[in-house]
């Protein structure tokens, strides 16, 4: 279990209280401090509490760690925040957070490697490489497909059912866009797992897991459904009637990621909880007329996540 989870446990407090003195540096695993709160540990680990022990650097940073590790860092990425810098260099990304995030708190020359990336307007769970070897150990389970994803996305229209997308991708449509390979042509093969999660007015929630993971294949393969995913305005196709709810960006959102731990090959997960743009979307469209409302979604709360202070 996570480190933070078996302090709250052991000594009878909140998670959150638990977290922060992992933090602080007040809690001592096998007699040795540790401030990473999602850290996996034993049921018997031996931990200790320290309550009066000075509190050890803190980082202030626009930054929220899902889970920290030595070998690597999973953090949360909010809509309308480049992953990466392009060609522009631009300053303000995900990977600049991360960087002056580990300067901070460890107060040494930063390091973190991309491993994955994430469309500017879609926000979720994203993991960087803190060292050479953890970057080519989950490189090879990104391209082995070995790696535990499922996001959440509101896409257009009612899905009458759970079902699978399965068409080949190319790099040009003939729009300059990624789009389906036409009959003869060659183009990676792409296939998309969805369960229906909620009908909403005009829309259904659905969780979404990759098989494969191809670039905007998820929006690629809904728009060629006719399902597009809300507020995508790239891949949404112009024939269709206007939606019922205009969102602020694309209503897509990397939930959980997970995949065995480079050193222990323990099981590592992360869950980042809906943003609050994604909510009040949930909320509007729930508010219409003509949906299916489920008596229980699970997993659509805040979730659980440690934001870096």
């Amino acid at each position: 279990m996570r480190l933070d989870l078996a302090v709250a446990r052991r000594f009878a407090l909140s998670r959150r209280a638990a977290r922060d003195a992992v933090r602080a540096g007040r809690i001592d695993l096998a007699g040795t401090p540790c401030d990473e709160p999602g850290r996996e540990v034993d049921d018997e680990a031996e931990l200790s509490f320290h309550p009066g022990r000075p509190e050890r650097r803190r980082v202030r940073t626009r930054l929220t760690v899902l889970v920290e590790d030595p070998d690597f860092l999973i953090v949360d990425k909010p809509a309308g925040l480049l992953s990466v810098p392009t060609a522009e260099r631009e300053r303000e990304t995900l990977l600049s957070r991360v960087l002056d995030y580990l300067h901070h708190r460890y107060a040494r020359r930063p390091i973190a490697f991309v491993v994955h990336r994430l469309d500017r307007d879609t926000s979720g769970a994203l993991v960087f490489a803190r060292n050479r070897e953890a970057l080519h150990y989950l490189q090879r389970l990104f391209h082995a497909h070995d790696i535990e994803r499922e996001y959440v996305a509101i896409v257009e229209g009612t899905l009458a059912r759970d079902g699978s997308l399965d068409a080949d991708l190319v790099r040009d449509g003939g729009d300059r866009r990624r789009g389906i390979a036409r009959p003869g042509e060659d183009g990676l093969r792409a296939v998309t797992h969805y369960r229906v999660l909620e009908r909403l007015g005009g829309a259904t929630l659905v969780s979404v897991k990759l098989e494969t993971g191809r670039t905007h294949q998820i929006r690629v393969h809904f728009s060629a459904a006719r399902h597009p995913v809300l507020g995508d305005a790239v891949y949404r196709r112009r024939d269709l009637p206007p939606p019922r709810v205009d969102p602020p960006r694309q209503m897509l959102h990397a939930r959980r990621l997970g995949f065995a731990h480079p050193r222990t090959g323990q099981p590592v997960r992360a869950e980042s909880p809906l943003p609050e743009d994604f909510r009040e979307v949930l909320v509007r469209l729930r508010a219409m007329p003509g949906g299916e409302r489920k008596k229980k979604r699970p997993g659509l709360g805040r979730g659980v996540g440690n934001t870096a202070s």
